[in-house]
């Protein structure tokens, strides 16, 4: 394996180091237009309290995002794509999809705020009769060319920006020493807000300022080592340029008055030692900016291209020449930012990219948050200085500005990401990578069982947990089509099969079997779980799959399983029975009848009927009817109980009793009372009257001996047409819950 493969970038391609690959773009996209034509007018209308305040905070997010994009950098093969790369393969392809649309749109546009910045100060400084906007389009069309070219061109030309960039800080540093006096400076301490403006509005005009996070990250298809440059060179431009903007606003605030400050625009020239250096500075600052965001943006939205999430989307995959570059992408971009520039002016366009970094920031700390919070095994980054909270934080940060700068525009990116992820989701793409997905629901659900191993059983919180002895399934399909019937979706349904053997030799056909239970199962759409097990003959499968199957508080309490009559298997139908209800389980027998004409749309005509003798079963045959009616197909069959008495019976008093009793239990049902000698009689003329399309029946499990009485007793009932659905309560089922 060659080093570029290890690390993730093509063969023949770029393959920057720490400081020209990261640290490099990331500062250069830091100093930019807003330190020199905006942080005079922040510091101005902030005072210089509120607006050391304003830095701090913006650096803390970015600061925080760089723990987790350090973390997550590190402990994975980092290739090109950047935050988006990141964010896929952590929290999978739909929150990936969403910040790859909302970063690329944000430096997409960000190109726009430095090419403004970039004309402004052209405008400033040099006399000229040309529009501002003709101006913009021809700057805009130069930091397209360069980047054309190709990127390892433009970082070499960022070189020469930065050791520029340097000597105009410099400059401005040794104007401000000699002009500042502490009464300047406690005169500028205090706020002084235009109409309309407040703490907020200027932290949404500097945030700008401080996302050039993402510039070094997006390069990460183009490092020798990404593993390392990205947390290394991030961190070191991260305090390097914090540094440089604290000092600036002290020193702004200690040299000029806060009405210089607000309504100069380049007071940062008028301070400095050398005024051409700042307007060296200035033009430098903007359009190495400029640079960064026009190379990192395509690589976004190549790399999301490239994982045919949109089809439509597909050409931009394609890179030209060895390195791969993104040049159908780079046009695109351009585009974009040539429309902003049209549209839009600097004070207008810095607002909303803050709102779609905050997105992004936020995102990025979501994803590092939840791999330390579900102590994912395969989390192993290099970067130790990384803890679950500090990525909490950061991602609550970031929600919490997005609405203080503005609800409307939070409120419009959040809908957005959540239409975006609906699409992406609705498309059901197949990712080719892990992602945290199936961690985060292995956790969740390894939280909710050590909960349930706790709690105290309630009868309220009874839901149906099946294991349906269902063979194979696709041979007694109607077992495992009941089984999440009677769940409804609110338990567990687990389809069993018992394979005849040792299970020394049969392990490799055992996992065969699973495989196409498990296949079955999803061709069926059935929210179904596999189960099988190889045991030398049908009994001692039983007993393996009720000792051992299912885990803590999801474990089966009621077993489904086929009417049997065969003379060979009564005996066994008998035990297993015995068995089920000695383990607590309650017991549902299905005899299905295969005269009945079905389709996949619709169930047998009828009724659903429940022929109620004692409440000790017909509790638990209610609510198992009334979850069946929660199934679509179910809905519009009527609910009825069939009550047999003496003939001489109060029949008002019972009905009464019974009225009372599914008042209780909240559901509704139509009770018929059936004054009879002979309950059996009574009940195949009721269902002449009025046909029925399954029949809860209560039952208790023959004792030692007497299998055969019991298979004779139930064969009228079971002869009936129409489905009959035996029931043995393990007592564990209150209507009044």
């Amino acid at each position: 394996m060659t080093e570029n493969r290890r690390n993730g970038t093509s063969s023949g391609g770029h393959s920057f180091g720490t400081f020209g690959g990261v640290f490099t773009p990331t500062t250069l996209t830091i100093l930019g237009v807003i330190m020199f034509l905006r942080f005079g007018q922040v510091v101005g209308q902030a005072g210089t309290l509120n607006a050391l305040l304003i830095v701090l905070g913006a650096k803390s997010i970015t600061l925080l995002t760089s723990f987790s994009v350090a973390a997550i950098a590190t402990n994975t093969q980092v290739k090109g794509g950047g935050a988006y790369f990141l964010i896929s393969r952590t929290l999978g392809v739909e929150y990936g999809g969403v910040i790859a649309i909302f970063l690329y749109i944000a430096q997409a546009t960000s190109v726009a705020l430095y090419v403004i910045g970039f004309t402004e100060a052209f405008v400033g400084t040099f006399p000229v009769t040309l529009s501002f906007r003709l101006i913009a389009t021809v700057v805009n069309v130069a930091v397209f060319l360069c980047v054309y070219i190709g990127a390892g061109w433009t970082i070499k030309v960022q070189y020469g920006i930065l050791a520029v960039l340097v000597l105009s800080v410099l400059s401005f540093l040794a104007g401000a020493l000699p002009q500042s006096s502490i009464e300047t400076f406690r005169a500028n301490l205090h706020s002084a807000y235009l109409p309309g403006q407040s703490f907020f509005t200027m932290f949404a005009l500097f945030f700008p300022a401080v996302t050039g996070i993402m510039a070094g990250v997006n390069m990460s298809g183009d490092l020798r080592d990404p593993g390392k440059s990205i947390p290394d060179g991030t961190f070191a431009a991260v305090l390097f340029t914090g540094a440089i903007y604290l000092s600036m606003a002290l020193f702004l605030g200690a040299s000029r008055p806060q009405e210089a400050l607000i309504h100069q625009g380049l007071i940062v020239r008028e301070i400095a030692w050398s005024p051409l250096l700042i307007t060296a500075g200035v033009f430098a600052a903007t359009l190495s900016s400029a640079l960064g965001s026009m190379m990192g943006a395509p690589r976004v939205l190549q790399a999301f291209a490239a994982d045919d999430v949109f089809s439509r989307l597909r050409p931009f995959a394609k890179g030209s020449g060895p390195a791969r570059e993104p040049r159908r992408a780079t046009i695109v971009t351009f585009l974009i930012a040539q429309t902003a520039i049209v549209l839009g002016d600097l004070d207008a366009v810095a607002p909303i990219i803050t709102m779609f970094f905050m997105v992004t920031y936020g995102t990025l700390n979501l994803a590092c948050f939840l791999e330390g919070i579900t102590r994912n095994p395969s989390f192993r980054p290099r970067f130790r200085w990384h803890h679950w909270a500090l990525s909490l934080l950061g991602a609550l940060l970031c929600l919490a500005v997005m609405f203080l700068i503005n609800v409307l525009w939070a409120a419009v990116a959040i809908l957005i990401m959540v239409a975006v992820y609906g699409l992406i989701g609705r498309a059901e793409v197949l990712a080719a990578w892990g992602d945290l997905s199936s961690g985060l629901a292995f956790q969740r659900a390894r939280w909710a069982l050590l909960r349930l191993e706790k709690e105290r059983y309630h009868p309220k919180n009874w839901r149906p947990s099946i294991l349906a002895l269902s063979g194979g399934a696709w041979s007694r399909n109607h077992l495992a089509e009941y089984a999440c019937w009677l769940s409804a979706g609110r338990g567990v349904v687990s389809l069993a099969q018992i394979l005849f053997g040792d299970v020394e030799e049969f392990v490799v056909r055992r996992n065969e079997a699973e495989r196409l239970l498990r296949r079955h199962i999803q061709e069926e759409g059935r929210a179904a779980f596999p189960a099988v097990v190889v045991e030398e003959d049908l009994g001692k499968g039983i007993k393996t799959l009720l000792q051992c199957h299912g885990i803590g508080g999801v474990r089966p309490n009621t077993i489904l399983m086929g009417w049997s009559e065969d003379p060979r298997r009564v005996g066994l139908f008998g035990r297993t029975l015995r068995l089920c209800r000695a383990m607590g389980r309650s017991v549902v027998v299905v005899r299905y009848d295969r005269r009945v004409e079905r389709n996949d749309e619709e169930a047998p005509k009828g009724s659903l009927n429940i022929w109620w003798r004692e409440p000790h079963n017909g509790a638990l045959m209610l609510l198992l009817a009334h979850l069946m009616k929660q199934n679509r197909i179910w809905r519009n069959h009527p609910l009825r109980i069939l009550c047999p008495v003496p003939p001489r019976a109060d029949r008002e008093n019972l009905t009464a009793e019974m009225t009372d009793r599914l008042a209780l239990a909240r559901i509704d049902a139509e009770i018929v009372v059936l004054p009879t000698d002979d309950p059996l009689s009574a009940l195949r003329a009721e269902v002449v009257r009025e046909p029925f399309a399954a029949l809860f029946v209560g039952f208790e499990p023959p004792e030692e001996g007497h299998e055969e009485a019991f298979i004779d007793r139930y064969r009228p009932v079971t002869e009936l047409p129409g489905d009959v659905i035996l029931v043995s309560s393990s007592g564990d089922v209150a209507l009044e819950a």
